[in-house]
């Protein structure tokens, strides 16, 4: 007869209560994760999350409330999870897991890791770690309705490096506040502004400085008084932005100043932003009016009238005339009215177009045409609550089948956003073998990059290749030139008067190859180079073969703006850099993804065999395709991980 221990067997009930397990991510997926594992009976579980509670996060993240706002997430995580069961032995960590203390010797003390987190960086240091570790790791996302989760076993399944992935878009609240460095936080923002100004009001759409930003500051007391310090209940009366626009009449010039002007001054004294980004550039509605009878000259693009980009001085009448214009639509629809807002509505579109150019004048980037902004502004999306607490459930049916022992029976499932035609809302997939040719986990790693080697730094060598594009925490570089020559050390201060040498300057050269170890990760990569001349233009670098990304666009080209304010060392990817960022702040899908199927990932017959469309659920786009499994589940496969809707 099976022992029972509530829904369990005896021996994995057992095995729960005795086990180390890591969750790394306190937020959306978190909060959900941290719950159900308790009352499934994990007891011994330790969980790391850089980021602070906002307001914004209490109409999702259940385990928090008015009162924690501004205090660590990981820590109020386990308060509020041991309510649940005072008998668990939890540890919390209000840090970044991609500190150098949490090396290989820290991840062997766990049985298991479960990632719950957005931040790109972040899931490729702890992917890395676990290989070097060989312990499992349970990997989930979401993405609006959709969501995934796969497990990854060294030398078993794919790691999360071995298929490319599309380029992230999701986005920290903080970062769309304070450090925006691409065209689509700028328009965000401005969604968010209109929504503020003439419609319903928001809390996870707030537009002002974010005080509470992590980035500010690594000591909890003083990121908390930062954060409740505009929150809490005091003396002051807060108005909201809709009520002070009110209070003006919506006057447009007293708009731009508080919102370019002011705004970006308060920001200005947050002077630890700036230390490695370009400082943004206060407007003045007067000196801009200025330049008023010059702007026809500001005019670039030909062609259709919404291809073209204004001037600074054109975009400010335009947000002038389109206040003007919303204050009068407002007006007419009567009071406690609110507008909605749609990309085909000319007066809307223009406030967005306007704001968001504005400000990206402000941050150093390249303003965009009326069309190009139309495009990226309707295809944002909030992210689905409910999908994170799916998500949670099945990352614990994923752990049980772990600790039983049965990892072939682990499977990576794909939560659609309707049934597919098989009437199965959830859909579990076969884990395929790790890559051949990752240049993570395969067992020699080696990559090939094209580049300039009398145009390339050795800095841009350290941050924009090893570190962004082959994440990387803290590289060593070794020239194989017979004389073992160190190009860069992580040990601050040996070889910092290399990088502003070109790597010509070091006899590297066409065929040369670089030996990488990053010890913080254990991680080894070859670097063959490849001399070219003709790549295009402002292409730094390309990435040959079959690696992730393998030809990789940065930024200048991939959005054609000056990048001088964004952070491109990837253990700082944004202002909430070292935080496993939110899953559920903004998600961005391109709008040609979806597919005219009953769902947005398709089940197809191709030459017999069953394949489907994947989607990452990082960002909703598509990914390589998998096979599907050709034999039927067994029952009780049917119950843990399909749902089927009558």
């Amino acid at each position: 007869m099976v022992q029972l221990v509530g829904s369990l067997r005896k021996e994995l009930a057992d095995s729960l209560s005795a086990c180390r397990v890591l969750v790394v991510g306190a937020g959306g997926i978190g909060c959900e994760l941290l719950k159900n594992l308790v009352l499934t009976g994990f007891k011994n579980i330790e969980v790391i999350d850089l980021d602070i509670i906002d307001v914004s996060n209490l109409n999702r993240q259940f385990l928090f409330q008015k009162k924690h706002v501004g205090k660590s997430k990981a820590q109020v995580a386990k308060e509020s999870v041991l309510q649940f069961c005072p008998t668990a032995n939890i540890t919390a960590y209000h840090d970044s897991i991609m500190n150098p203390e949490y090396n290989v010797e820290f991840f062997r003390n766990f049985m298991l890791v479960m990632n719950a987190l957005d931040n790109r960086a972040a899931r490729n240091h702890v992917n890395r770690m676990c290989l070097a570790a060989d312990i499992p790791l349970i990997e989930s996302g979401t993405a609006g309705y959709l969501g995934q989760v796969t497990v990854i076993k060294k030398g078993l399944t794919e790691c999360y490096e071995c298929q490319p992935k599309p380029t992230q878009k999701t986005f920290p609240g903080c970062t769309i506040r304070n450090t925006p460095s691409e065209p689509i936080h700028c328009i965000v923002w401005a969604k968010y502004l209109f929504n503020q100004l003439f419609g319903e009001e928001d809390a996870d759409q707030e537009v002002s400085p974010d005080t509470a930003d992590p980035e500010l500051s690594w000591n909890p007391a003083d990121t908390e008084a930062r954060a409740t310090a505009s929150d809490q209940d005091g003396d002051i009366k807060r108005v909201s932005t809709k009520d002070w626009a009110r209070s003006t009449g919506y006057d447009a010039v007293k708009l731009f100043n508080k919102l370019f002007k002011d705004d970006i001054q308060y920001l200005l004294t947050m002077d630890k932003l700036w230390k490695k980004r370009k400082a943004p550039l206060p407007l003045d509605w007067l000196e801009i009016q200025k330049l008023v009878p010059c702007s026809e000259h500001e005019v670039t693009g030909t062609g259709l009238k919404d291809q073209q980009v204004l001037g600074v001085a054109g975009y400010s009448q335009l947000f002038s005339r389109s206040v003007e214009t919303l204050r009068s639509m407002l007006a007419d629809k009567g009071d406690g009215a609110e507008l909605v807002w749609d990309k085909d509505d000319p007066p809307a579109m223009d406030f967005v177009t306007a704001a968001a150019n504005l400000r990206m004048h402000i941050f150093s980037m390249n303003m965009k045409s009326r069309f190009d902004i139309k495009s990226m502004a309707g295809n944002i999306i909030p992210a689905i609550a409910t999908t994170n607490a799916v998500i949670a459930g099945l990352i614990v049916l994923e752990a049980l089948k772990i600790l039983s022992g049965d990892v072939e029976q682990c499977r990576t499932i794909f939560l659609n956003k309707q049934p597919n035609p098989r009437k199965k809302l959830l859909v579990p997939c076969a884990l395929d073998p790790p890559s051949a040719n990752c240049y993570v986990c395969a067992s020699k790693p080696e990559v090939t990059v094209k580049l300039n080697v009398h145009n390339t730094l050795v800095l841009a060598l350290q941050d924009k290749i090893l570190k962004e594009k082959f994440g990387m925490v803290a590289p060593d570089v070794q020239i194989e030139d017979g004389k073992g020559t160190i190009l860069i050390s992580s040990e601050e201060g040996e070889t910092e008067a290399n990088n502003s040498k070109f790597l010509s300057d070091f006899g590297i050269r066409h065929g040369s190859r670089l030996q990488v170890d990053d010890f913080l990760q254990d991680y080894t990569l070859l670097v063959n180079v490849i001399h070219c001349e003709d790549l295009e233009k402002d292409v730094e670098f390309e990435v040959v073969g079959d690696a992730p990304d393998k030809a990789p666009t940065p930024p200048s080209a991939q959005e054609d703006k000056n990048v001088a304010n964004g952070n491109k060392d990837s253990a700082e990817p944004s202002t909430s850099s070292k935080a496993p960022a939110e899953q559920d702040d903004v998600l961005i899908v391109d709008s040609d993804e979806e597919e005219p199927s009953s769902s947005t990932m398709d089940v197809r017959m191709e030459s017999g065999g069953h394949k489907r469309k994947l989607h990452d659920a990082e960002t909703g786009e598509a990914s390589a395709k998998r096979q599907r499994l050709d034999q039927p589940l067994a029952a009780d496969e049917e119950d843990d991980d399909i749902i089927a809707l009558d």
